[in-house]
């Protein structure tokens, strides 16, 4: 409907007009605007909104700039191979508001009898309007194409953080999960959405000495089974010798896990790249069997949390020196769980506790004092089963939320 209201006329300066005038000027104001990402610059928005949104927050870490862009970009990403995507952006009065990636990781659906859309990289302003325009929008993305449920956060593959955060807002994230703020859940209640996966996150504290029965364990699983605990000397013979061999157990481990998508071979040359130069082989460990096969991997990593926080997620120009500053010169006692993998025919057998066995040793002689676990599946037995015996907190919670469209 077209309003003319003319300068002379008495409605121009009736109540009524007055009154049509701030609700005018309000339903601009609060009209969503949503753009798609089609330029370096808008990408460059869309990453760094998050950003914005939590300054001044004491939990929340920073995604690292440049690991962000290269997932991201079209012609960086492996995984484009067999997904397709789109990012959206949400503005009010000029400003971002709200962002969000619509993602439909095809093999995955295959794999799954699925048609599922995904929604990723999702953050808001708790405000009703902004959050129900994005996720509209993602919606009917995923119906033009053929989709019948939505279900997020998630990302391209299962390397990418997932799950959003239910429980522990209180709690420093990490640099490989989400972190968000309480009303991001309420929204998706409100919304209609249900629960998908759900993940929990453990804190461990490390012990003053190893546990005798995991030495004994490790002694019995080592001679009974023909393993051994290989150390590679560099991270390059690491990569040369086991880096394939790696990211295949992980793709025959992590097989029946929720959602995942096993990775293809460009996507392991690209995160053999990626993870492995920043490995210190002190805090991994590797089991082989008699042909030198690879078996079972533990994988942990210094907590980045700070240096990214200070880094404030960019390498350049000085963000390089405090993430330097945490892998190879001043590291933190805190840890990172990276990664458990156990072949599946030798899964309950002793072969954690040979694994850790080793790592503990490590942690002790480095002075580590705390290890945050990856999250883990809720319905994964196996995996949670392993670290019963430890000294430990059960302090984070997240959650997929999913709805038929």
């Amino acid at each position: 409907m077209n309003y003319v209201v003319k300068s002379g006329s008495n409605l121009f300066n009736s109540e009524l007009s007055r009154k049509f005038t701030r609700t005018y000027k309000q339903n601009i104001r609060m009209s969503i605007k949503i753009v798609k990402v089609e330029s370096k610059k808008q990408l460059k928005t869309f990453i760094r909104f998050n950003y914005e949104l939590y300054k001044g927050n004491e939990y929340f870490v920073p995604e690292l700039y440049e690991d962000t862009l290269n997932t991201l970009h079209k012609g960086r990403n492996a995984a484009f191979e067999f997904c397709e995507a789109d990012y959206f952006l949400a503005y009010r009065d000029n400003k971002v508001v709200g962002r969000i990636a619509a993602i439909i990781n095809n093999r995955a659906n295959e794999k799954w009898g699925h048609k599922t859309v995904r929604f990723g990289w999702v953050d808001f302003i708790d405000d009703k309007e902004v959050v129900d325009t994005l996720f509209k929008t993602v919606e009917e993305w995923g119906r033009e194409r053929g989709m019948t449920e939505i279900e997020g956060p998630l990302g391209f593959t299962d390397m990418d953080p997932e799950g959003m955060l239910i429980e522990g807002f209180d709690r420093l994230g990490t640099m490989a999960t989400i972190y968000n703020y309480p009303y991001y859940p309420e929204h998706m209640q409100r919304m209609g959405y249900l629960k998908g996966a759900e993940w929990i996150e453990f804190l461990f504290t490390v012990p003053e000495q190893r546990w005798e029965k995991a030495i004994r364990v490790s002694a019995i699983v080592e001679r009974k089974y023909e393993l051994k605990i290989v150390k590679c000397k560099s991270r390059s013979e690491l990569a040369k010798r086991y880096g394939k061999q790696l990211f295949k157990l992980i793709n025959e481990c992590y097989s029946e896990l929720h959602g995942y998508s096993e990775l293809s071979e460009k996507q392991i040359e690209q995160y053999i790249k990626m993870y492995l130069p920043i490995i210190d082989l002190r805090l991994a460990s590797f089991v082989v069997d008699k042909d030198d096969n690879l078996i079972a991997i533990g994988v942990s990593i210094y907590s980045l949390s700070e240096a990214l926080r200070k880094a404030k997620g960019k390498m350049f120009p000085f963000g390089w020196w405090h993430m330097a500053k945490a892998l190879f010169i001043k590291q933190p006692k805190n840890l990172d769980f990276l990664l458990v993998a156990v072949k599946p025919e030798y899964q309950n057998k002793g072969v954690f506790a040979m694994m850790f066995n080793d790592l503990l040793g490590n942690y002790i002689e480095m002075g580590i004092k705390n290890i945050e676990s990856n999250p883990e599946l809720e319905d994964n037995k196996k995996i949670l089963a392993q670290w019963e015996s430890f000294d430990k907190e059960q302090h984070k919670r997240r959650r997929t939320f999913k709805k038929e469209l």
